[in-house]
Formats: C-alpha cells, structure tokens, sequence
C-alpha cells in the first residue's frame, strides 16, 4: 500500500537510453521529451555546458576549451559522469517540482549488454535522481511499444535499428525465443556517408551532415525517382569550404556495408528460430522500429532478402519509449501477480 501510495504522488517514467536520443514517458502523460544524447562540458573543469538540443549544435563546432560528447555508445555508457548529469537533467527537466518523491525508472537496454554495463546503467540512474530503477530489454520494449501481442502462443519478430544498435527478436508467450544486438545502426550508416565523402570527393563533413543526407536523400532500394542534394563541407586538400552535389544512389552504395550486416542479423536470427514460430512469421511478418528504420526502402529490401512480410511500426521512433512507458503501466499489477503466486 506504501508503494501505491508513493506511486500516486511522484511522476514514474519511462526513459529510452538511446545512444543518438532520449526519450522519456511519464506515466499518465505519454512522451514528454525528445531530444539528443549530447553534453558540452568545459574541457578541463567537466562543467556541463550545454545537454541535449542546445548540446547537438555544438558537435563539431566547439572550441579547444569545450568538449561536446555522446556519452553512449553502442547503446551502453562510455561515459558514465556524463551519462548521470544528462540523465539528472532530463529528470529534472520534466519531474513535477511539486512533488517531493523521487521518481521510479523504467530504462530500456539492449539485449545484448553485460551485468557490468547494466549495473552502470541502474547506477546511473540512481545517482541521477531515482527511487526504483527497472531494467527492460529494447527489443522487448519496441514490441510493447509498437503494439505486438507479445503474449500470444504465436510468434512475432520484431527489428529495432536505433543510433547505436540494431535489435532483433523472436518474441512468443512474452518472452524472446531468439534475440540477437548488433552493434550496427544509425551511427554507422553516418559514419558510412562520411568515409564515402572523404573517398570520392576528399571533402570532409560532420556527424550531423552525415545524418542530414542520411535522412533526406538516403535510400537501401532503387527509388521510383533519384534525388539529389548540395553537401556542403571542407576539401581536404585545399582546406577551402567545398560544395558537391549528390545522388541518392551514391548514398545508397555508401550504405551498403552496415545495411548488409542488418540484413545478415535478420537472416542468423530467422535460421535459429524454432520452426513453429517461422511458421507463424510467414502470416505475421516483420515489424521495424527505431530511427534508423525510417531510411527509405528498407522494408523493401528487408522484404525481398527474407520472402516475408516487413511493415514499420506507428511512429517507429517512439516505441521503446512507449514500450517502456506500459510496462512502467503495468509496474504494480506484475508486483502483485508475484506477490500472490507465492
């Protein structure tokens, strides 16, 4: 009765720890805030300067004296400092000040971490601010999000492609049959377009141009009309300011190698699934989440690679967070369903 109590009066939530962005769900209220996983620091005192929006702007453009970091890599903590200041500040940012309780947390992980590095999370958290913090696995989270009945004796796949990590799971009896974390996704389609830039125009460009193009002219299928875009960045020759247009399919064969390994994951986690529950993905397919399954034609491609079914998710960049958010929902019935089994 205590915990209900508590409950009542602190604003729960839900976070998406992702390594590109932070989303956070309180409960009662839906998504509250987006924004990127950034922190400018004073490069020798670590005073934080700047987090999340205001902090992106600074990547790539900073001083000698200030340091703008992505304190996530791979969807665990680099950083674990300032991992707990961004994670303080989103706390913050949208806890009630009328509320004295500090909040409980639910944070979504990839399946793939170690003890070590789940325990830098839940720590983190705590030092940031939380009462309780719970632990739920991405792909688990994406697939409540994306509104897969996970407790169905039927299976359903589920491919979450995020900043850091592309998440991929079998989920049956809401539990994961197969789960598999790949430390490729949006991050490296970026760094991908970048490396692609300095090989055939010698121009270097940023993260955020990277991602610019990613987004606007990116494709992983031949499109039924090519775009092209002005990428402006520096020659690395000259060392002048340098303008080169180009095509969505020069993008598209810039992306290939992470896109490939994506695809690869699917394949390795379709061969160990259980052949029961490959029969039921023949009717139920493959659902997309994440940022990175935005990229134009991927279901396409991800449709002709494994002959079944691909559609994106509602708003595939809210799901963990959503995801997060009904089982922070859900918190106090699990606990009492356990309570009464013993």
């Amino acid at each position: 009765m205590f915990n209900y109590l508590l409950s009542l009066f602190s604003n729960d939530m839900g976070i998406d720890l992702g390594t590109a962005s932070v989303l956070v769900y309180i409960k009662g209220q839906d998504i509250v805030l987006r924004e990127p996983s950034v922190v400018a620091m004073e490069r020798d005192t670590k005073k934080v300067l700047a987090i999340g929006i205001e902090a992106k702007r600074m990547l790539g453009k900073t001083p000698a004296n200030i340091t703008a970091v992505r304190p996530l890599r791979n969807g665990v903590i680099a950083d674990f400092e300032a991992t707990e200041r961004m994670i303080r500040y989103f706390i913050k940012k949208v806890h009630s000040r009328r509320s004295l309780l500090h909040p409980r947390v639910v944070i979504g992980v990839p399946s793939g971490i170690t003890e070590v590095e789940r325990r830098a999370v839940r720590e983190s958290a705590e030092q940031a601010g939380a009462r309780e913090v719970f632990l739920i696995e991405e792909p688990m989270a994406a697939a409540i999000g994306a509104g897969i009945p996970i407790q169905e004796p039927e299976g359903s796949m589920i491919v979450d492609i995020g900043g850091g990590t592309t998440e991929v799971a079998v989920i049956s009896l809401g539990g994961m049959v197969v789960a598999k974390s790949l430390g490729i996704a949006g991050d490296e389609m970026d760094e991908a377009i970048v490396q692609y830039f300095r090989r055939k125009y010698n121009l270097i460009v940023g993260d955020n141009t990277a991602e610019d193009v990613k987004m606007k002219v990116g494709s992983v299928y031949p499109l039924e009309k090519e775009m092209t875009m002005d990428v402006k960045g520096r020659d690395q020759v000259t060392g002048l300011p340098k303008t080169v247009k180009i095509t969505s399919e020069e993008v598209r064969s810039a992306l290939s190698d992470p896109v490939k390994a994506i695809i690869e994951v699917v394949k390795n986690t379709l061969e160990e699934t259980p052949a029961e529950i490959a029969a039921d993905l023949v009717d139920r397919g493959i659902i997309l989440s994440g940022g990175g399954s935005l990229i134009k034609g991927l279901p396409e491609l991800l449709a002709r690679e494994t002959e079944l079914p691909v559609n994106l998710a509602d708003d595939p960049l809210t799901c963990v967070a959503r995801g997060t958010g009904i089982y922070l929902e859900e918190l106090d019935n699990i606990k009492n369903s356990k309570k009464n089994n013993f």
